[in-house]
């Protein structure tokens, strides 16, 4: 019943049209904020109500988080137990079930998939649940056991590694929340190629799904024999799915050395490992150096970390997305192809794509820009959030 619950108020000035349209989020400066919604624990269910006290649906708040409301439910009365979690991930399986053959995707994307600050991704039999929001911390045992119902996993496991968890003054301890953690890295197959994720140690959940179809068309590119370099490669992204394809040796560069310990793992899981070499540094040094070597490929992909994580750091973002696109440029054979992405949402599609041609352009090179790409389906986006936007890929034939 709503009447257990708190209520929380839209201020007048709020944006109350825009939630109803399906914006999932209610910031502080637009919430009253009196001392009994101050007191509220971090994850607590509330009732929202608009500035007229109607009510607008069930949200999980957090008095400290600058989002201080996640709308969860239209109907304010909605119990949020196991079962409507079971009802969430239910529809979420149904889309991955249709668009992929074997179990390895991204199960839960947050707001898109209506549990906010939720990232699953599923490998096999094993789950990694990314709790982001206070809430779903709160709720995680609910959410692991439904999960379990919906898709027969027999391992789940908690990532707090997720750099938003601090601002939900949430803790970094990870555990596994059933079954027993896997004794080593899991293999996933993707694109023909096979990656090595490891679940318990790696980034994120361990694996970066959302390349998935970035990775398929650079594979495309790849004619028999060609040279390839993938800078900041993690796991072997797009050089083993273009070993795949038929290159001819590939090159990975990551600062991370068990990244490439990795990366080594699935080359030579996929039979491609001669083929394969990894060169650990800083990859704008190691840039710089290929280039003074003369070294050439026939295809080079970049896909760096955020480097414009939120608003204010877009301009040094964007100058580093630049840099990224001169030195790499450099590198790549005539008529050979570039690959360059972005994972920072504040560097929208317009701003990323200036960002690269500046840079293509002062390493003295003209580009055909052949094709934009973007995170897989099982990373749906929300209409409203354009956070959910957030993966661009831009490949460019010079």
């Amino acid at each position: 019943m709503t009447d257990d619950l708190p209520r929380v108020r839209l201020m007048p000035k709020a944006n109350a049209r825009a939630i109803r349209h399906g914006f999932p989020w209610i910031y502080a400066n637009e919430l009253v904020t009196d001392r009994r919604t101050r007191a509220l624990a971090p994850g607590s269910l509330a009732v929202l109500e608009d500035s007229g006290r109607v009510e607008m649906g069930l949200v999980a708040v957090n008095p400290a988080s600058r989002i201080i409301c996640r709308m969860l439910d239209r109907n304010p009365a909605a119990a949020v137990d196991q079962s409507w979690f079971a009802a969430r991930i239910s529809r979420a399986l149904a889309l991955r079930a249709r668009l992929y053959d074997q179990p390895f995707y991204r199960l839960v994307h947050a707001e898109a998939d209506g549990l906010p600050g939720v990232v699953i991704d599923r490998f096999g039999d094993a789950a990694v649940i990314q709790p982001n929001a206070a809430w779903a911390e709160a709720l995680v045992e609910e959410l692991a056991a439904a999960l379990v119902e919906v898709t027969g996993v027999r391992t789940v496991l908690k990532n707090a590694s997720g750099r938003t968890r601090a601002l939900e003054g949430l803790d970094d301890a990870s555990a596994v929340l059933v079954g027993t953690a896997p004794d080593g890295p899991v293999p996933v197959p993707m694109n023909g190629a096979t990656y090595m994720a490891d679940l318990t140690g790696g980034q994120k959940t361990g694996l970066f799904y959302d390349q998935r179809p970035n990775h398929a068309f650079a594979a495309r590119l790849v004619t028999p024999g060609a040279r390839v370099l993938d800078v900041f490669s993690h796991v072997g992204g797009f050089a083993l799915a273009m070993l795949a394809a038929g290159a001819g040796r590939a090159l990975s560069v990551d600062g991370s050395v068990p990244a490439l310990a990795l990366a080594e793992a699935g080359a030579a899981a996929a039979g491609t490992a001669e083929r394969f070499q990894t060169r650990q540094g800083d990859a704008f040094e190691v840039m710089t150096a290929l280039a003074a070597e003369g070294a050439e490929f026939d295809v080079v992909i970049c896909d760096p970390p955020a480097f414009a994580p939120n608003k204010q750091a877009l301009e040094a973002g964007l100058r580093a997305y630049e840099r990224v696109a001169r030195l790499a440029a450099a590198l790549v054979a005539p008529g050979g192809y570039l690959g360059l992405c972005s994972c920072s949402h504040a560097a929208d599609l317009s701003k990323f794509r200036g960002a690269s041609a500046r840079g293509i352009g002062k390493a003295g090179r003209q580009a055909q820009l052949l094709h934009s790409g973007f995170a897989g389906p099982d990373h749906p986006q929300l209409p409203q959030l354009a956070e959910t936007a957030y993966l661009k890929a831009l490949f460019f034939r010079l």
